[in-house]
């Protein structure tokens, strides 16, 4: 799969797009009470995107094993410091409520934070390049 994501701000206006091989979606981000910039920073949107990862891979794995999910919650902190400084103590929680059996879910979560892509992505240091 190819992804793509798309920032374009001026004053007063923040338009974000995400693309997965071709299929485009607008997500709805104002700007910063200034105009210029976005009100979310990356640090929040990475946070994000490990919690949208596991809850969706969560789904995923569970209709494999047919299994039943009432609800997902996952929680994702960490900490960032002075500008330009890696982000660490990063961490998460989820709550998944289903009638399957508590061990068939314990298993889903351990194995499902094995596989979680944007997880392993960062567990492995990704390379991110400046193209001129």
């Amino acid at each position: 799969m190819k992804m793509l994501a798309r920032i374009y701000n001026q004053a007063q206006e923040h338009l974000v797009e995400v693309q997965t091989d071709g299929a485009a979606k607008a997500v709805q981000i104002a700007p910063k009470p200034s105009g210029f910039g976005s009100s979310v920073n990356g640090g929040e949107l990475l946070l994000l995107a490990l919690a949208t990862c596991f809850c969706n891979d969560l789904y995923r794995e569970a209709s494999k094993r047919k299994l039943s999910l009432t609800s997902v919650e996952v929680v994702v902190s960490g900490e960032f410091g002075a500008e330009g400084e890696a982000g660490t103590n990063f961490t998460y929680q989820t709550r998944v409520v289903s009638d399957a059996p508590a061990a068939d879910i314990e298993d889903l979560i351990r194995y499902t934070d094995r596989v979680a892509e944007v997880h392993n992505t960062l567990r492995r240091g990704a390379s991110i390049t400046l193209l001129p």
